[in-house]
């Protein structure tokens, strides 16, 4: 596939570029709900083994963080399908990595970490194989894999104990699948069985990694459907994408899906759906649908319309480059945010000329053909689920990874025009100029992640501990007390958070570590049985002690219980509200 030892040298220069992105700071960024979640259940572990209603120690909240020598990868699965919403072939992966090379005690974050971070990093040379067998194009590869290595919003997801970086290798093996099928159908040929078993085999994995890898399979169906109504019109493919004359569609589509290259094709779609079905049947039986809820919170119909949209551009944005936008003055996100749109509006004009003028025959039909429409097909169906269904799935980056490895095929596609059609005539922001630019603004987005100036964390429990530590050295014999309204096991992750926090910032003094208590409140309960157990708890507390409410939904009228609020730690952090009140 690379022919020379220069192409092979800029592959791996990609490949060491990304993997030192992706591992510098690893651990910089403290641990949120969701990757809680991941390595409780990947060790073999339950949240249901931790109290509520009661105080417990900093030692008990972080019990289930343990690697145990007899845990299993049964426990894994047991766990995670009675008490989350995921399937579980990441997680029985992370047990089986953190079993391979962790040691037993306290699960080692880094090393967590890094099993993402190297799925992340086999995703330049998937890329680039991809790439280069839809265009037969080396340069066009090379563009895929730089773009990958330095991609935000890849690096983002890479530095998370969570599936992404998975499901995005089986997101590039199936379009791959989708790829050679159309080749297949180009030069009507039959695909061997065994290429549709692998087919169905990766994407049956896929959907065992994250039930989100759905979209994919709905897109590349509805791609194919466009190369079966065209064999029905026994028209060629129009260059311009036109839309089909369905009225002149005289043949018989059951003489089409009759010829062997579709029956193959049909069993392939087929197999797929048989392999979905347990995961469909499980899906439908989550336990705690309020781990889910929150993407209906919101209101895209009504004042909140543009909100999607807008989402939307600032993700695929993230895809290709970053500035600082993030822990930065508001002038400096401000200027980011200019020179991004900038650089957007030029490679969008770049993407449009690609698109109307580039008129080589490989990647007119298969860039365009299969990629192009597989975008269009999974954005319209993130806004149909966001607008229609009102589940707005355009509140969290992390759902967007069905269409990020299309993403970088476009805009590789792009640069490779680009970069070949260089000419004096063209304007000074357009031709090789561009290329360079959107690269060295990937590089620094790149950057930009890693150091924390951009897609921080939805939880942020190191300002909040700081601001405990701060309270605590005005005070510092007085014990603390954090409490929290819980509903489902993403509490239980945000206390671990502080906790984890707390351990790591004073892991040499084990004196005055805060006591925890987790309010358990059934959905619908009234509130105030959530604050009476927050007074019971305290009347068996000894005085004085400082009392943290965190993300507290209840009511905390406490003067009664002679606990008075302290108005300089009345605050708000990235995933939490937190409230000092002294007790005496």
């Amino acid at each position: 596939m690379i022919k020379n030892k220069i192409d092979w040298g800029l592959l791996l220069l990609w490949i060491t570029l990304g993997a030192g992105l992706r591992f510098t700071n690893l651990e910089l960024k403290p641990p949120w709900a969701d990757e809680w979640a991941t390595l409780v259940f990947s060790l073999g572990n339950s949240f249901k083994t931790i109290p509520l209603e009661q105080i417990i120690s900093l030692d008990t909240l972080l019990q289930p963080l343990q690697l145990r020598s007899e845990s299993s990868t049964q426990d894994v699965v047991t766990y995670l399908m009675r008490e989350s919403t995921h399937p579980p072939v990441y997680f029985v992966l992370t047990h089986i990595w953190l079993k391979l090379f962790g040691q037993e005690g306290l699960v080692s974050l880094n090393l967590a970490r890094s099993l993402s971070a190297w799925l992340g990093v086999l995703g330049i040379p998937a890329i680039f194989a991809l790439a280069k067998l839809i265009s037969g194009s080396t340069k066009l590869a090379q563009f895929a894999a730089a773009l990958m290595a330095f991609s935000p919003y890849g690096i983002y997801l890479a530095q998370e104990t969570r599936h992404y970086t998975l499901a995005i290798l089986w997101v590039i093996a199936s379009l791959a699948c989708l790829v050679k099928t159309v080749k297949y159908l180009e030069v009507k040929k039959t695909p061997a069985i065994a290429f549709i078993l692998i087919w169905i085999i990766i994407n049956s994995l896929g959907i065992a990694t994250h039930y989100f890898f759905a979209l994919t399979l709905v897109a590349e169906i509805l791609v194919l459907s466009i190369f079966y109504w065209r064999e029905v019109e026994g028209t060629p493919p129009s260059n311009d994408g036109a839309c089909f004359d369905f009225v002149k569609a005289k043949k018989s589509y059951f003489l089409i899906l009759s010829t062997p290259r579709w029956r193959r094709i049909s069993w392939a779609i087929l197999g797929t759906i048989v392999g979905c079905l347990i995961w469909v049947w499980t899906w439908s039986h989550i336990p705690d649908s309020q781990l889910t809820d929150w993407t209906s919170d919101s209101d895209p119909l009504g004042k909140d319309f543009f909100e999607p949209l807008g989402r939307l551009v600032a993700f695929v944005t993230t895809m290709i480059f970053l500035l600082p936008i993030e822990g930065v003055s508001a002038n400096i996100a401000i200027v980011s945010g200019i020179i991004l749109i900038f650089f957007l509006i030029l490679l969008l004009i770049a993407i449009w000329k690609y698109w109307h003028f580039n008129n080589k025959i490989n990647e007119l039909n298969l860039t365009k053909e299969v990629v192009g429409k597989y975008i269009i097909f999974t954005l319209t169906l993130i806004l149909a689920i966001s607008y229609i269904g009102k589940n707005d799935i355009t509140l969290a980056a992390r759902f967007q990874f069905f269409y990020f490895p299309a993403i970088v095929l476009l805009v590789a596609a792009t640069l490779n025009y680009l970069w070949e059609k260089e000419s004096k005539h063209q304007s000074v922001f357009f031709g090789k100029k561009l290329v360079v630019a959107t690269l060295l603004l990937g590089l620094c987005g790149g950057f930009v992640v890693i150091n924390n100036y951009g897609y921080q964390k939805p939880d942020r429990p190191d300002l909040v501990v700081s601001a405990m530590r701060q309270a605590q050295s005005i005070n510092p014999d007085v014990p603390i007390l954090v409490a929290i309204v819980h509903k489902t096991h993403e509490q239980t992750g945000e206390m671990m958070g502080i906790a984890w926090e707390w351990n790591k910032q004073q892991s040499d003094n084990k004196n005055h570590q805060p006591q925890f208590l987790l309010l358990h409140k059934k959905g619908g309960e009234p509130g105030f049985q959530v604050t009476q157990s927050l007074n019971d708890n305290l009347d068996k507390s000894p005085r004085p002690v400082d009392l943290w409410v965190v993300n507290f939904s209840a009511s905390t009228d406490l003067e009664s219980k002679n606990c008075f609020p302290d108005e300089e730690f009345k605050l708000r952090s990235p995933g939490y509200r937190h409230r000092l009140y002294h007790c005496y």
